[in-house]
C-alpha cells in the first residue's frame, strides 16, 4: 500500500458515523442468525430499531445542524457533511430493507411453526375481530384523539417518535378530500392480542384502530390511510456556564427537546405520493431525510413479544452467582461485609456475580451502619426504584453525612436524574452536579467508616452504572476494597467533585480530564521503547468505543515499531486494522450476544509485569477531555490473572466473534474451519461460572 494511501484520511480513519452503522448492523446479524432462539432475534430487532431511533435523535441530528448552517469542511475521517449524510442515507436504507427480510421472511414464519402469530387484520376470523373490537371499544377508543385539518384546525404538533395515522376521509356530499391524524397511543401495547383459543395471536395496535376508523369519522367516508412515524432532534444545549441553577435551566431544556426539528420520516414503503408530499411539507422533510420499508413501523415494540413467557424459545435461564468473597457474610450483620471487604479486595463481574449481593448490598449497609460516619456515591444512570438512591435517603435520615454527584445531563435519563435529585435534596443528601463542563461518568463509591483502630474508608470502583436492573444483562467488572491508598484516592476525587481541587494527585486512579490521557499514552509509548528493547511489550484492551485520533496514531506508531495490538471492541471503532506499513500488528474484534459488552480492561505488558486497569473511560475525546472518568489499577496477583483469562478468552478462536479486516468490514465468524458452529462466548461463560460454584 502507497505512502499516498496511508497519509490519506480514508485510509487512516473509519468514520464514527459509519462505524457506529456498522455496530448496529452486527446487531441486526443477529436478529438474522437462526441458531439464535426466535423471540431473542425478537428483542435484538427491537434493540437494533431502539438503537437507531438514538443514533438519528443525536447523530444525525448533530450532522443536519452542520448541514443548515453550511458547514464544508471535512471531518477527520475525509467526509463532508453532504457525503456523509449521503454515506448515512444508503446505508440505513440497506439495514432497514434487511431488517424488514428478517422480520417478514424469517422471524413471522418461524414464530408461526410455534404458535405465536403477528397478523394482519384482514387474517383474523370473526372470533377474534370480535374479542378484539371489544378491546378496542373499552381500552383504546377513548384514549384516541382524532385532529381535523382544515383552515380552523392547522397541521398538529407532531411528537417525536410516536407512530401516527395519517388519514384521509371527505364528507358524502363532498368530493374534497380532508386530512386527519390520530397518534396510536405509546402508553398502550404496541400489540393486541386476539385471545384465540390455542395459540398466541398478535395484531399490531394501528391496525386495530384502522379497523375503527369508521368510529372516529362517523359520518364521514375514510378514503385512504397510512401509518407514518417521526424521529425529531433530542440533543440538548446546556448552557451551564450562564446558568445560576443547573437544575432548573435542565428541565427547562428538556422541556425544549420536545419541539426539535425533524430529522426522520419513517413511512410505509406504498404510501400515496400524494399523501407522501403533504407530511413532507408540513413537517419540513427532504427525500433524503424518509426511510421507507414493509409495516409495521416502529419495531421497537417486539420488546413485548421477545417476553413471552416460553422458555423454550428463549436463551437458557440464567442465574448469577454470589461473588465466592461474600458467601460467608451474614446477611443480617452489617459488620460481617465490612469484615470480608477488609480481608482482601474483591473484585465483581457482572452479571455472572449478582450486582445486588455485593454493591446494593454494600451501600445498604454502609446505611444501616451505625458506625459509618459518611457516605459519596456517583449516580450517572440508575433504575426508576433504585435501592442505591433509597439507601442514600436512609443513610442522611440516619444523620450520617451524605454526598450524592448526579449526572443530571446523562443522556436520555435527564429527567429521572432531576427527579431523583430533587428526592435526595429533600430528604437532607448534599446534591451536587460535578464540574462545570464536565460530566461525571466515573462509578464511585465511598464510604467512611469509625473503626476501633480509627477512620476506615472503603470504596467500590466499577466499569458500569449503578443500575441493578441492567446490571443483570450488561457486562461489568467492579472492585470492593479497603485499601488505604485507594480510599484516599477516591476521597480525593469527590473533593475535587464537590469543592475546588484541581491540583490533586493519584496513586491508583488514573483520571479524566486531568492524567487519564498523558497516562495511558505514557504507557503505550512505554510498549513500544520495551520492544525496542528487547523486552515483553503488547498491549490490550476491551473497550465500548475507539474513536480519538490521537489514540489511533499511537496504535499505529505501536504497530509500526512491531508492537502487537488486540483490541475487543464493542461499537464504534475509527482504527483501520492490518494495513502494512500502518497497522499489520493492530487486531481488532467484536462481540455480541445476550449481554451487553460493557466492561472496559486495559493491559500492558510491562517487561511481564502486566499492568491492568478497569473503569469507565472509552477512548473518546468526550472521555477523556469533557468527562470525570476514572480506571483504578488492579495491583492483586490473582485479579490480575483473572482479568488477563478474561481477556484471552475475548481473543480466543473458539468463540463466535466479529474481526475488522482491513477494508474497514467487520466479518463474522461462526464456524470453524472444519464447519463446526464456534462456542457462544456468554453461554460459555455462564457455563465456566456456573462449575467454578
Amino acid at each position: 500500500m502507497s505512502h499516498r494511501i496511508i497519509d490519506d484520511p480514508r485510509g487512516r480513519l473509519i468514520d464514527r458515523e459509519l462505524s457506529w452503522l456498522a455496530f448496529n448492523e452486527r446487531v441486526l446479524e443477529l436478529a438474522e442468525d437462526t441458531a439464535i432462539p426466535v423471540l431473542e432475534r425478537c428483542r435484538f430487532l427491537a434493540i437494533f430499531s431502539s438503537n437507531l431511533d438514538d443514533f438519528y435523535m443525536i447523530r444525525v441530528a448533530t450532522l443536519k445542524r452542520k448541514l443548515e448552517t453550511g458547514v464544508t469542511k471535512p471531518n477527520t475521517a475525509g467526509f463532508t457533511p453532504v457525503e456523509l449524510m449521503s454515506e448515512i442515507s444508503k446505508k440505513t436504507q440497506e439495514l432497514l430493507a434487511r431488517q424488514s427480510i428478517a422480520f417478514h421472511d424469517v422471524i413471522l414464519p418461524e414464530l408461526a411453526t410455534h404458535g405465536i402469530g403477528l397478523a394482519e387484520w384482514e387474517t383474523l376470523d370473526v372470533d377474534e375481530r370480535t374479542a378484539v373490537n371489544q378491546v378496542f371499544h373499552t381500552k383504546i377508543f377513548p384514549v384516541l384523539t382524532p385532529l381535523a385539518v382544515d383552515p380552523s384546525h392547522p397541521f398538529p404538533y407532531i411528537s417525536g417518535l410516536s407512530l401516527n395515522l395519517a388519514v384521509v376521509v371527505k364528507k358524502p356530499d363532498s368530493e374534497e378530500d380532508l386530512f386527519a391524524r390520530v397518534k396510536v397511543p405509546s402508553n398502550l401495547p404496541r400489540f393486541v392480542e386476539t385471545g384465540k383459543s390455542g395459540v398466541r395471536r398478535f395484531v399490531p395496535l394501528e391496525e386495530v384502530i384502522i379497523a375503527n376508523l369508521h368510529e372516529l369519522f362517523q359520518g364521514m367516508e375514510v378514503r385512504d390511510h397510512y401509518t407514518f412515524r417521526l424521529t425529531r432532534n433530542a440533543d440538548l444545549e446546556l448552557e451551564e456556564e450562564e446558568s445560576e441553577d443547573l437544575l432548573a435551566t435542565m428541565e427547562q431544556e428538556l422541556l425544549r427537546r420536545k419541539f426539535g426539528p425533524p430529522v426522520r420520516l419513517e413511512v410505509d414503503r406504498d404510501i400515496q405520493p400524494e399523501l407522501l408530499k403533504t407530511l413532507m411539507d408540513e413537517l419540513n422533510i427532504k427525500s433524503e431525510d424518509i426511510s421507507r420499508y414493509k409495516e409495521p413501523l416502529d419495531l421497537t415494540g417486539l420488546l413485548q413479544i421477545a417476553d413471552i413467557d416460553l422458555p423454550e424459545l428463549r436463551f437458557a435461564p440464567f442465574r448469577n452467582q454470589v461473588a465466592p468473597d461474600l458467601r460467608e457474610t451474614d446477611p443480617d450483620s452489617t459488620d460481617s461485609f465490612f469484615d470480608a471487604m477488609r480481608r482482601r479486595e474483591i473484585i465483581l463481574h457482572h452479571p455472572y456475580e449478582s450486582f445486588t449481593s455485593s454493591v446494593v448490598r454494600f451501600l445498604e449497609s454502609a446505611a444501616s451502619d451505625p458506625h459509618v460516619l459518611a457516605i459519596k456515591q456517583t449516580l450517572y444512570r440508575t433504575s426508576g426504584d433504585s435501592p442505591i438512591v433509597q439507601a442514600l435517603i436512609e443513610a442522611a435520615e440516619a444523620g450520617k453525612q451524605v454526598l450524592a454527584v448526579i449526572e443530571i445531563r446523562a443522556r436520555f435519563d435527564e429527567l429521572a436524574n432531576v427527579r431523583w435529585a430533587r428526592k435526595l435534596e429533600d430528604a437532607g443528601v448534599h446534591v451536587v452536579y460535578g464540574l462545570i463542563g464536565y460530566k461525571t461518568h466515573a462509578k464511585l463509591s465511598l464510604v467512611v467508616r469509625q473503626e476501633p483502630q480509627g477512620i476506615r474508608r472503603y470504596v467500590h470502583i466499577g466499569t458500569g452504572n449503578y443500575n441493578p436492573k441492567t446490571a443483570r444483562s450488561y457486562e461489568d467488572f467492579g472492585v470492593l476494597s479497603s485499601d488505604p491508598v485507594l480510599g484516599e484516592d477516591v476521597n480525593k476525587l469527590f473533593n475535587q467533585l464537590s469543592g475546588f481541587a484541581p491540583q490533586t494527585a493519584f496513586t491508583r486512579l488514573l483520571v479524566a480530564p486531568r492524567t487519564m490521557r498523558s497516562g495511558l499514552l505514557e504507557r503505550i509509548d512505554r510498549e513500544i521503547a520495551n520492544h525496542h528493547a528487547g523486552k515483553t511489550a503488547f498491549i490490550r484492551m476491551k473497550l465500548n468505543s475507539i474513536l480519538d485520533e490521537e489514540f489511533v496514531e499511537a496504535f499505529y506508531k505501536a504497530s509500526q515499531a512491531g508492537v502487537q495490538v488486540d483490541l475487543v471492541v464493542r461499537g464504534i471503532c475509527a482504527i483501520r486494522a492490518g494495513i502494512p506499513g500502518l497497522s499489520e500488528n493492530i487486531r481488532v474484534r467484536s462481540i455480541l450476544g445476550r449481554f451487553l459488552e460493557h466492561s472496559r480492561i486495559f493491559h500492558f505488558a510491562n517487561d511481564g509485569g502486566d499492568e491492568l486497569y478497569i473503569g469507565s473511560a472509552d477512548l473518546m475525546h468526550r472521555n477523556l477531555d469533557r468527562r470525570v472518568e476514572s480506571l483504578v489499577q488492579i495491583t492483586q496477583s490473582d485479579h490480575k490473572r483473572f482479568l488477563i483469562g478474561a481477556i484471552d478468552s475475548y481473543l480466543s478462536d473458539e468463540f463466535i466473534r466479529w474481526e475488522l479486516s482491513p477494508d474497514g468490514k467487520w466479518l463474522e465468524t461462526k464456524e470453524s474451519p472444519d464447519g463446526v458452529r464456534l462456542k457462544d462466548f456468554h453461554a460459555s461463560a455462564i457455563d465456566w461460572y456456573r462449575a467454578r460454584g
